[in-house]
């Protein structure tokens, strides 16, 4: 079992990595299914219709190559509550296959760009085969943590995610680095795993040890504090879809409108999942 924060980003950037060559290596098949399936790899395997594919419409879909479809490893569709306009800057952390990423790119239109940020190389790939794919020619991928987002201060006007900050190592800095990337009044849509207040670290550990996505999950409040410490306000975290005893799909939203707090921020636990979303 991992037990340093090295090697539970190294745990989930290999399971990631083969999600993505387990894709090219079975999109002949999967396609020949007319895409049947949620992707590879992912949460959607163990838990039908909470993940994946079944979470876009069918409008959504038809907007994207059938191989990235093949790639939808999310708990959510940030795209629906994200509001975007024509114009504005999008980031999407843990960008995968690049299905939000185009989406995004998209709603935008040629005078939007929206980037993606991963770093798993194997996912980079896809993510940028897929934009040439889908014909997308103003979305940018580029390979990096979470943690550490290689864009400038306030250069961002919506950052996205879908699942992936409850794989992170370290939750407080993902926060902080949203707000720095982001305008002034700049805002998140992230679709992720939240628990209930009640469920401990130790209950969500259990469970993810046979659901997925769950060990890393902050609970409600856990959000809702660590967002407010890095400057956010209007902090909604809407429970849609139980996964597991205690433990849900849920849509974040949240606007900056002050610069990140330094000092302060909450301590929540680093993510102990095998892999997923």
């Amino acid at each position: 079992m991992a037990t340093t924060a090295d090697e539970l980003r190294e745990q989930v950037r290999r399971r990631y990595a083969e999600s993505a060559i387990a894709v090219g290596v079975h999109a002949e098949l999967a396609l020949a299914l007319d895409g049947a399936g949620c992707g590879s790899g992912g949460c959607c395997e163990r838990s039908t219709g909470s993940f994946g594919e079944d979470l876009y419409d069918a409008e959504q879909r038809g907007e994207l190559p059938a191989l990235a479809m093949l790639a939808s490893l999310g708990c959510g569709n940030p795209t629906a509550v994200a509001e975007l306009r024509e114009g504005e800057t999008v980031l999407d952390l843990g960008s995968g296959g690049g299905i939000d990423v185009i989406l995004s790119a998209k709603r935008v239109g040629a005078t939007g760009r929206a980037f993606g940020l991963d770093m798993t190389e194997e996912m980079l790939a896809l993510a940028r085969q897929n934009a040439r794919d889908a014909e997308v020619d103003n979305a940018i991928f580029l390979k990096g943590e979470i943690e550490h987002i290689p864009l400038p201060a306030e250069s961002i006007d919506v950052v996205i995610s879908n699942c992936v900050i409850n794989l992170s190592v370290d939750k407080p800095a993902v926060l902080t680095e949203m707000a720095r990337v982001l305008k002034p009044g700049g805002r998140i849509g992230i679709s992720d795993i939240v628990a209930e207040d009640h469920v401990s670290p130790e209950e969500r550990a259990e469970r993810g040890s046979y659901v997925g996505c769950i060990a890393g999950a902050l609970s409600r409040s856990e959000y809702e504090a660590g967002l407010e410490a890095a400057g956010f306000e209007g902090i909604s975290v809407a429970f849609t879809h139980e996964v597991a005893d205690g433990m849900h799909g849920a849509i974040v939203e949240a606007t900056k409108t002050r610069g990140p707090r330094r000092k302060g921020l909450p301590v929540v636990q680093a993510a102990a999942s095998t892999g997923c979303c």
